[in-house]
């Protein structure tokens, strides 16, 4: 880490950031169900035909793109970054790819928070590199030791325990978890289609068009779908714009920042934080408890990823 930097400094936006991500799947469950908001708001616009207000989980990830693809368009044009125009053709294919995955990342993630708990959910999207890890080995051809697989194993055991436990009290959580895993593989083939692209550019020339293709995408199925995009309450409006906002450009934000002074791989553990923090809000804020065997395989998956990570980057072969 550089001495020119209060390690105080890096800790605190660290922690922030963890906060600002854990703060996502809450933000988005109370836009998912009406009774967590609060009823009337002066000034509220008028409530669309259905009678509950409830927000489509594909409206949400539009609004959390868009907002958020805004947000760094905005900055890329007032600190007058080239973006599509300096891609080459090959880039600008890897960059329809990333968004393509993204999309489906956002997709069925957020819709999984509908069905199952937040600690199911985030947890078992934070399985993404083990999906990286396998997509290095088996579509890249790159090679890792044999140990690499004692993570991967040790993360199934822990998705077997809470799945079978979900399905055991909730058949619809099941649904949910394999939506999270779903969310899972769509960041995997995010991370590593814009793997060569983030080796090539800065983060804000990286993920401004590829938010916006996410955007875009997002944009075409929910009109496809028949969601309604407007006439939400006023109170939902700033969910959606928190939503994008705290998680997105705080949260990733706070991350990208931190790479400046630790590792790739100390930053890939840090985020896996986000289970934990996000379980804590989810307690304080909706009084959603964690069931034993919830956190015993969360715990067991965030300790194969953690293996999978970390091998990942020490004993590539």
């Amino acid at each position: 880490m550089e001495n020119s930097v209060p390690r105080m400094r890096v800790t605190l936006v660290i922690i922030i950031g963890i906060l600002a991500i854990s703060s996502a799947s809450v933000l988005i469950r109370i836009c998912q169900n009406p009774e967590l908001r609060q009823p009337t708001v002066s000034g509220a616009l008028p409530a669309p035909p259905d009678a509950s207000n409830q927000v489509p989980s594909m409206v949400i990830a539009t609004y959390r793109l868009v907002i958020a693809s805004l947000f760094y368009l905005i900055l890329s044009w007032s600190k007058k970054v080239p973006i599509w125009s300096a891609f080459s053709s090959a880039q600008r294919w890897l960059a329809l790819i990333s968004g393509a995955f993204l999309t489906i990342h956002f997709a069925t993630w957020i819709t999984s928070l509908k069905y199952t708990s937040i600690a199911s959910s985030v947890v078992l999207v934070q399985s993404a590199p083990i999906f990286v890890a396998l997509g290095s080995i088996f579509l890249l051809k790159e090679r890792f030791s044999w140990k690499i697989f004692i993570g991967i194993a040790i993360t199934i055991v822990g998705g077997i325990i809470i799945s079978l436990n979900d399905f055991s009290t909730n058949q619809n959580s099941f649904i949910g978890n394999i939506l999270a895993v779903l969310g899972a593989l769509g960041a995997a083939g995010y991370m590593l289609a814009g793997r060569k692209l983030r080796s090539e550019m800065s983060t804000l020339q990286y993920v401004t068009p590829v938010y916006s293709i996410a955007a875009i995408l997002l944009f075409i199925l929910t009109l496809i779908q028949g969601k309604a995009l407007f006439g939400y309450q006023v109170i939902t409006y700033l969910l959606l714009a928190a939503i994008a906002l705290v998680p997105q450009a705080i949260g990733h934000t706070s991350f990208n920042w931190a790479l400046k002074y630790f590792s790739a791989t100390t930053v890939s553990v840090l985020i896996l934080g986000e289970p934990i923090g996000a379980s804590i809000l989810g307690f304080l804020v909706l009084n959603e408890r964690v069931g034993l065997m919830t956190m015993i395989g969360g715990i067991v998956i965030l300790i194969g990823v953690t293996v999978v990570i970390l091998i990942s980057d020490k004993e590539r072969v």
